[in-house]
């Protein structure tokens, strides 16, 4: 039989790196009754974090790293090598496989993912691209290869330094030519004829994909072990029905392809059995069908009770029964907000009523249900102040977490298309970060990083939301404004050289968004706050504010690392943790002071505390 390898690169061995897709196209060849009896087919993941692989790194750059993989897959003699490619994955695998044909000149090598649906005649280095989902796609070609396989045209060593040249030079560089016809007529299906065209006038066609019923689930057959990955990225839906401009999505299918119940059921048994913590949906839109959604949800509630689980949704479809259903799991919703101005999401296809989406978080917040929001800046037609103000709507409604990131202009996206119609200006290698836009320059997409570093270390990183709210109200702040004040702080020389060494930081607020712990933070934000309150004169609150912050603080390490801490509080933090305790100036003002040392730690029911 002859070998085949589905690898790719991640960033990290985690749950939300596992190697989904290689693992789906793996699965499709074994369940596919004419590859499975030509092939062997493995599963081999790479990631940036292997020690391996940072020293390569570090001793020569991207081209030691594709060396050392390259190495690793000969080393296995595959007669084919699939790779799955995204934005962070693309230049080292490109290069990754022009070593393995100086190690192995036989061996074809066929690329898939994102980035080749994007553009697949953007590849040089590959033997064939597949364009939207593989399944189909690749049991077609390979059972095609089984017998072509010595007549192909192998990549000479000059072709070879031209993709070398061209990989080093930028991913959209080079010509447009013509397009070359489906490889063995198969749909989505693109051979390389060495041609440079990372151009593409033509629309790219995708491969056919695989109704979700005949699709092989990659954990039922054995080819992901979940165990390895700490979690599970669970995939129960393909396709999105909104058209976001900026998604990969938004020329994909309109509409929802769901995985069958039976499956997922079998699915959800398999991790209980293996006993995992953790569970990321791959659902765009978990709560587009609300009784599926509450189906599914009564489902992990029976068979996996202890296991968290991470979804994203629309909060437009969230009522107050659907927030009920999630509050019976441990869970965690991410909310695709992006900005706060409706005029500016027109821009990139998404629409915001403000007073529905407000509502609608309120049931998260009443019914106890944890989320966390997305916001993009850089978008078109938006600037620095908008920004601000999308800051300022998304952390006034108590987020867990806010993730602020800057757009990328997605080869394979409508936004690629109209980008240059809104005067949007971009990386042309990954990942296709926006640079400048009319509205949006260059020193103001600088700050809104700051901004977006200092909010992501003291707010997210911090564990605020219980208590940053409550701070901001006795300063009379917004939160975009306390923030950008936050990172004057750290940048502007407040910071005493005790402070710095204690804080091992050198003052930059990058530096500071690195491996930090939360006790650092903690200390940190104390500081900060300490300086604030004394420069608006009030000092009277501190002390309310404080215990405020150090119990929270403590019972988010004792919850998320177990850790025991013991410290001393001006209140009782029975008062603290009271109904009246995040309303500082009233708590400060009827409640009487009591100076108690605290012991948090994990009891029956979670972290819990008590005084010594």
């Amino acid at each position: 039989m002859q070998k085949v390898i589905c690898t790719t690169l991640l960033v990290e061995t985690s749950p939300q790196g596992l190697p989904l897709g290689a693992a789906c196209i793996a699965s499709s060849i074994k369940a596919d009754s004419r590859t499975k009896r030509q092939f062997s087919v493995s599963l081999i993941d790479f990631s940036l974090e292997e020690q391996e692989i940072v020293l390569a790194k570090q001793n020569g750059g991207d081209y030691a790293v594709s060396a050392l993989l390259a190495s690793r897959l000969a080393s296995k003699k595959p007669d084919f090598v699939c790779f799955s490619v995204y934005v962070w994955n693309r230049v080292i695998l490109e290069k990754t496989c022009l070593e393995l044909k100086k190690l192995l000149p036989d061996c074809v090598c066929i690329s898939g993912g994102p980035e080749v649906t994007a553009n697949p005649l953007s590849f040089h280095s590959f033997d064939y691209m597949i364009a939207g989902q593989g399944e189909r796609a690749m049991t077609e070609l390979l059972n095609h290869l089984a017998e072509e396989k010595p007549q192909i045209t192998q990549i000479t060593q000059k072709t070879m330094n031209t993709c070398v040249q061209e990989i080093t030079a930028g991913c959209n560089s080079g010509n447009n030519n013509d397009a070359p016809g489906f490889a063995f007529g198969v749909q989505g299906v693109y051979r390389n004829e060495n041609k440079a065209s990372a151009g593409q006038s033509n629309p790219i066609i995708r491969a056919c994909p695989l109704p979700p019923d005949l699709t092989a689930s990659p954990y039922l057959d054995g080819t992901l072990d979940v165990s390895k990955y700490g979690g599970a990225l669970w995939e129960l839906a393909r396709g999105c029905p909104f058209k976001c401009s900026y998604c990969y999505e938004s020329k994909g299918e309109k509409k929802i392809a769901y995985f069958p119940m039976e499956r997922l059921e079998k699915e959800i048994e398999l991790f209980a059995k293996k006993n995992i913590s953790q569970v990321f949906v791959l659902d765009p839109t978990y709560n587009a069908s609300k009784e599926r959604a509450i189906k599914m949800l009564k489902i992990i509630e029976k068979k996996a009770p202890g296991m968290f689980f991470y979804f994203e949704a629309r909060a437009e479809f969230i009522d107050r029964e659907l927030a009920r259903a999630f509050a019976r799991i441990p869970c965690c919703l991410q909310i695709g907000l992006q900005s706060a101005n409706p005029e500016v999401l027109k821009n990139v296809h998404r629409t915001l009523d403000k007073k529905k989406f407000e509502k609608n978080i309120g049931f998260l917040n009443e019914e106890g249900v944890t989320f966390g929001f997305d916001l993009i800046y850089g978008l078109p037609g938006d600037n620095f102040a908008g920004f601000c103000q999308s800051i300022d709507f998304a952390l006034a409604l108590y987020p867990n977490n806010l993730e602020l990131f800057c757009l990328s202009v997605l080869p394979g996206t409508d936004l690629h298309d109209s980008a240059k119609g809104f005067g949007l200006e971009w990386e042309s290698e990954p990942p296709y970060h926006v640079l400048r836009t009319p509205q949006f320059g260059e020193k103001d997409l600088a700050k809104a990083e700051k901004l977006a570093l200092a909010t992501n270390l003291f707010y997210t990183k911090g564990r605020a939301v219980a208590w940053f709210n409550s701070i901001l109200y006795v300063l009379h702040e917004k939160p975009s404004e306390f923030l950008k004040g936050f990172t004057n702080y750290i940048e502007s020389g407040f910071l005493s050289s005790e402070q710095k060494t204690k804080f091992a930081s050198t003052g930059s607020i990058r530096d500071w968004s690195a491996e930090k712990n939360s006790t650092q933070i903690e200390e940190l934000q104390l500081a900060f706050i300490q300086k604030k309150f004394r420069e608006k004169h009030k000092d009277r609150f501190l002390p309310a504010a404080e215990d405020l912050i150090r119990i929270h603080s403590a019972l988010g390490r004792c919850t998320f690392d177990g850790t025991e801490s013991t410290f001393t509080t001006h209140y009782h933090p029975d008062d603290v943790m009271s109904e009246y305790g995040t309303d500082i100036e009233f708590f400060t003002e009827n409640c009487g002071k009591q100076k108690c040392k605290v012991k948090v730690f994990v009891g029956e029911n979670g972290a819990d505390w008590r005084c010594l």
